[in-house]
C-alpha cells in the first residue's frame, strides 16, 4: 500500500501524522511512504530523518493525495484537503465530525472512508487514539489556564499555588476522565485547590481512593457544579462524549455568578466546547473576555508541545497504521470491532450514529454490510 502523510495546515499546528520511527515500521512491512517535505519540522523530525526510514519526500500536498491509497494525519482535513481526497481513499485521523457539518459534507461528497481516531475504542473500554492527546490537553489544561489567570491577560491575578501567608487558587474540573484526572494531577502539583466533578460514583470512588489526599470530588449535579463554579477562580470543562457534540455545562447566564477575571479552559473544544459561550481560538489568539470571564478555547492544544505529542500519539496509531495498510480497510475492520467503531464514513455515507444525531443526517450501520439503520 502507499501510504501519505501532508503537513499539516491548520493554524499553528505543529504535529504530524507519522514519525520516522513509523516510517521504518511501515516500510519493514514492504509499504511505501510519502511524506510532504519539511511535515515533521514543527516536531523536530527532519526530511533527512524521514529518508533515512525510508521515505519519499514529496514536495506538494496534492501530490501526496493524488497517488496515496491512505492518509495518515493529525488533524481533520482542511477545506482544501477536503477537495484532494477522491473515491475509494482511506482517511485516518481526527476527524470530530459532531460540530462540524461542512467538513461532514465535504468527506461524504468526496467518497472516501474514513476512519476517526477519537471513535476507535479499546478492548477493556476506553478511545485508545484519543488518550494520549488526551492527558497531553489535561497536563496543558493548568499550565495555560494559570497563564489566562495574569492580570496582563485579563484573568484574576491570581497565583495557582499561592504563597506562604496567601491562600491557593480553587480549580474545578468537571469531568473525572483522562483529560480531567491528567488536569487535576497537575493542578494539585502546582499547589492549587482542586475538585472534581464526575457522574459516575465508581469513577468518583476510583479517584477518591486514588487520589483522594491529592484533590477532591464530588458529583456533578447541577446545584454542585453550579455551587462550585462561583467559588472557583478556574474551570477546566474536561466532559467527552464519544464522537457527540458536547454538553454545555456553564450557561451564559452563569458567567455572571463566577469571580470577575475567572478562567474557563474548554479541553472539549473540537467537539464544540462544554460551555456556552466558547467558540475555538488558535495559539496565536487563544484567549477572549465574555462578561469579564476569560476563555481558552484553543482547538488543538496539544499542538502547542509538538514534539512529546506526535511521539505520543504515533505510539498508540502505529498498530492500527500497520493493521490497515497490511490487510486492507475491510478486512482490518472485519478483525477488530474496535477499529470499526473508527469508522465514521464510507462512499458517501455517515456511519457513526452520534454524528448523524448531531448533525441531523441519515446514518447506514458501521459494519461491512453497510445496510441502513436511519
Amino acid at each position: 500500500m502507499k501510504l501519505g502523510c501532508p503537513k499539516e495546515i491548520k493554524p499553528q499546528e505543529f504535529r504530524v501524522g507519522l514519525t520516522p520511527g513509523a516510517v521504518l515500521e511501515i516500510v519493514s512491512h514492504g509499504h511505501s511512504v510519502m511524506i510532504e517535505t519539511n511535515a515533521g519540522i514543527g516536531a523536530g523530525f527532519t526530511d533527512d530523518d524521514y529518508r533515512a526510514a525510508g521515505a519519499a519526500i514529496i514536495d506538494t500536498a496534492a501530490e501526496i493525495f493524488a497517488t496515496a491509497d491512505m492518509i495518515v494525519k493529525v488533524k481533520e482535513p482542511q477545506a482544501n484537503e477536503r477537495k484532494m481526497l477522491r473515491e475509494g481513499q482511506l482517511l485516518f485521523t481526527y476527524l470530530h465530525l459532531a460540530p462540524d457539518p461542512e467538513q461532514t459534507r465535504d468527506l461524504l461528497a468526496s467518497g472516501c472512508t474514513a476512519i476517526a481516531y477519537e471513535t476507535v475504542t479499546a478492548p477493556g473500554g476506553g478511545l485508545p487514539l484519543l488518550a494520549p492527546m488526551s492527558e497531553v490537553a489535561g497536563r496543558l489544561a493548568p499550565q495555560v489556564g494559570a497563564w489566562t489567570l495574569q492580570k496582563a491577560n485579563g484573568g484574576r491575578g491570581v497565583l495557582l499555588g499561592g504563597v506562604p501567608g496567601v491562600g491557593p487558587s480553587k480549580v474545578l474540573v468537571i469531568g473525572g476522565g483522562v483529560v480531567g484526572t491528567h488536569a487535576a494531577k497537575i493542578a494539585a502539583g502546582m499547589g492549587a485547590d482542586v475538585t472534581v466533578l464526575d457522574r459516575s460514583l465508581p469513577r468518583l470512588r476510583y479517584l477518591d481512593d486514588v487520589f483522594g489526599g491529592t484533590f477532591k470530588n464530588a458529583y456533578a449535579s447541577a446545584a454542585n457544579t453550579a455551587e462550585l463554579a462561583s467559588q472557583a477562580d478556574m474551570i477546566i470543562g474536561a466532559v467527552l462524549i464519544p464522537g457527540a457534540a458536547a454538553p454545555k455545562l456553564i450557561s451564559r447566564e452563569q458567567l455572571s455568578t463566577l469571580k470577575p477575571g475567572a478562567a474557563l479552559v474548554d479541553v472539549a473544544i473540537d467537539q464544540g466546547g462544554c460551555f456556552e459561550t466558547s467558540r475555538a481560538t488558535t495559539h496565536q489568539d487563544p484567549i477572549y473576555d465574555v462578561d469579564g470571564i476569560m476563555h481558552y478555547c484553543v482547538a488543538n492544544m496539544p499542538g502547542a508541545v509538538a514534539r512529546t505529542s506526535t511521539i505520543a500519539l504515533g505510539n498508540a496509531t502505529m498498530p492500527f497504521v500497520i493493521a490497515l495498510a497490511n490487510k486492507g480497510w475491510q478486512q482490518a475492520c472485519a478483525d477488530d470491532a474496535h477499529l470499526l467503531n473508527g469508522l465514521n464514513i464510507h462512499a458517501g455515507k455517515l456511519t457513526y450514529a452520534a454524528v448523524g444525531e448531531a448533525l441531523g443526517i441519515d446514518v447506514v450501520a458501521p459494519n461491512l454490510t453497510l445496510q441502513s439503520v436511519a
